[in-house]
């Protein structure tokens, strides 16, 4: 077998066979095939595309580029979610002791966050001695012991991936579906997850900008999984402005205590609750969505999902009474409201502009070794739709440093306030199961 051939065949159109996407994968991730025929062939797909069976064989291919997690000591079918990145996008640290303390097990490996978009591990960082280092033993104990827990990725999960998202960044191939799809399941197969639940972002602050794209990627993604024996569901929900309040990453701490308390965003607890709602179906701890929904409300309500963060907080050295005391996470020493200079309704949020915002502040990372300011970010006080007058504040600043000035600038460019009355977004688009 030959990857020029292979090139050929994929321009002219024609599909992949198992055994030859393996022996790409297989190649490439050996140093056996170079980036200049890697980046002909991935430009072959990107116009050529992929069919069902060639998307499966390809993801696959990834999975077994290198490790897989074993999680069949675990009782119960573990479900994970993925969500296709957003700003404020606080999901995780609501839905992992929320959907566990119903029952169904969440054995989550997340990563650290780079660029605006934030990373589930630094948000659970900014809890004093909470340590995402632990062996896969303990791993597997806790979530059997406490229906959840939090790993880091490990080093050889997908290499393949790994090499061939960093050839796509630099050849303009990024936004293929084929490759993204396979990229995003082949980490979560290779995760060792029974059921997947994804949520796939669309709007201004996504990767996938129009509906249209969004739904074609969850279609893709939903048709992999269950092709390779996972149940997997998506949701398209909305990034057109950032989810919740806050950004940053003791902020959005806070503001998961206050959803599971029942008294956080509305947008933030109803995508929470949806999200939810199939993993604990997918789960089998309920039938229908329906019973689903009521099961994670009453958690909420009766604090039983409250209860279950501190357990979940304290079983991984964190310090649990943060809960009852979040005025203990890092705080920033400067606050600074941004005032709006006219009076209309917001009609338009940039959240990407809003995310970078709060990297300049220090809440992400411009590069892998930056590091990040745990205590500062934004706290939006005002979203689509809603009113303001002038001297009324978009957004409290919470700071650490000087930017201040170039901090607020790109806040305010971020707004967009009209005279007409502006409808809120939709938050959830579609569902495809």
């Amino acid at each position: 077998m030959r990857m020029v051939d292979l090139i050929e065949k994929k321009r002219n159109g024609k599909t992949h066979t198992k055994e030859e996407l393996d022996f790409i994968i297989q190649g490439y991730t050996n140093d056996e095939i170079p980036d200049y025929q890697l980046s002909a062939w991935a430009m072959a797909v990107f116009f050529q595309g992929m069919d069902e069976k060639e998307r499966a064989a390809l993801t696959d291919a990834m999975v077994h580029s290198g490790d897989t997690i074993d999680l069949s000591e675990i009782n119960g079918v573990k479900v994970d979610k993925h969500s296709t990145g957003g700003v404020g996008d606080t999901t995780t640290l609501v839905l992992a002791p929320l959907v566990a303390s119903v029952g169904v097990p969440v054995a989550k490996m997340s990563g650290r966050g780079l660029g605006h978009t934030g990373g589930t591990i630094d948000k659970l960082e900014s809890i004093q001695g909470f340590s995402v280092e632990i062996t896969n033993e303990k791993f597997i104990q806790l979530v059997n012991q406490n229906k959840v827990a939090v790993i880091g990725q490990t080093q050889n999960l997908t290499p393949a991936d790994k090499k061939l998202y960093g050839l796509r960044d630099v050849t303009a191939t990024v936004d293929s579906i084929p490759l993204i799809a396979s990229s995003i399941m082949s980490k979560k197969i290779a995760s060792g997850a029974d059921a997947i639940v994804l949520d796939v972002k669309t709007g201004a602050g996504a990767f996938m900008k129009e509906l249209s794209g969004a739904k074609e990627l969850a279609e893709a993604m939903v048709r992999i999984g269950r092709n390779l024996g996972r149940n997997t569901s998506a949701i398209i929900s909305d990034m057109s402005q950032p989810l919740g309040f806050a950004i940053g990453n003791a902020l959005e701490v806070k503001e998961a205590i206050m959803t599971l308390k029942g008294q956080g965003p509305k947008d933030l607890q109803e995508l929470c609750i949806e999200l939810g709602s199939h993993m604990v179906v997918l789960g089998r701890q309920a039938n229908t969505l329906e019973e689903a929904r009521e099961l994670l409300m009453e958690s909420i309500h009766s604090g039983k999902a409250l209860e279950h963060f501190k357990t979940f907080i304290k079983a991984q050295n964190g310090d649990p009474s943060i809960i009852d005391n979040p005025e203990k996470l890092p705080e920033s020493k400067y606050k600074l409201d941004v005032k709006t200079d006219k009076e209309g309704y917001i009609a338009d949020i940039v959240a990407d502009q809003l995310g970078i915002a709060a990297m300049m502040l220090g809440a992400g990372r411009a590069t892998k070794t930056s590091e990040i300011d745990m205590a500062v970010g934004l706290e939006l006080r005002k979203k689509i739709g809603d009113f303001v007058k002038k001297g009324d504040s978009l957004v409290t600043v919470h700071s650490n440093n000087n930017l201040v000035d170039e901090v607020t600038e790109k806040i305010k460019s971020a707004y967009t306030i009209t005279e007409e009355k502006v409808t809120p977004p939709t938050l959830i688009y579609e569902i495809i199961n």
